[in-house]
């Protein structure tokens, strides 16, 4: 009798852990939609005869901080996909009909390491040399990896004090 709880316990406990994981994801796919000021944000393939404004800026991770100071919203699919790590430059064209436009113009100097996927406070990580690296959940459900799998990360050379990683492989 003393094992049917334990067995529902942990059962529970994989539930919660799911919704967690499904709460993240939808949080980041919002933001991947709606912009800091809550407009819609349309990523579009990069196209060269494209008009409109053009901000460059610096992507941090998550988002691109441009020269304001201002954060605009990169798409987590875009990002994951691209893998793109800290300090890397962007160029946003924000197209005359409002869409988002983003293209990689200067990569950061990286270096792969390898560490193991860990989650908490509603976040995934990757613990490597003794230091997390966050990543995006774009990029553990687009490499199926779950806690406790070996993982390649990519991260900035230059930068020992950085806080985001990209996902290279799975192992």
């Amino acid at each position: 009798m003393s094992e049917l709880p334990e067995k529902q316990v942990k059962r529970l406990k994989s539930l919660i852990q799911d919704a967690e994981t499904n709460l993240a994801a939808a949080k980041e796919l919002l933001i991947s939609v709606l912009g800091e000021d809550g407009n819609v944000v349309t990523p579009r393939s990069s196209q060269e005869n494209v008009k409109g404004k053009i901000i460059e800026g610096v992507f941090d991770g998550q988002v691109m901080i441009g020269p304001d100071g201002k954060n605009y919203p990169v798409p987590a699919n875009y990002a994951s996909k691209s893998k793109l790590v800290e300090g890397d430059m962007l160029k946003l064209t924000i197209t005359d009909d409002g869409g988002f436009i983003y293209k990689q113009i200067g990569p950061t100097e990286r270096r792969q390491i390898i560490g193991t996927l860990v989650q908490h406070d509603g976040a995934y990580y990757v613990e490597a040399n003794g230091h997390e690296y966050r990543i995006l959940l774009a990029s553990v459900t687009y490499f199926r990896i779950a806690v406790g799998d070996q993982v390649t990360i990519i991260v900035p050379e230059d930068n020992p004090e950085a806080t985001w990683a990209a996902v290279e492989a799975a192992l």
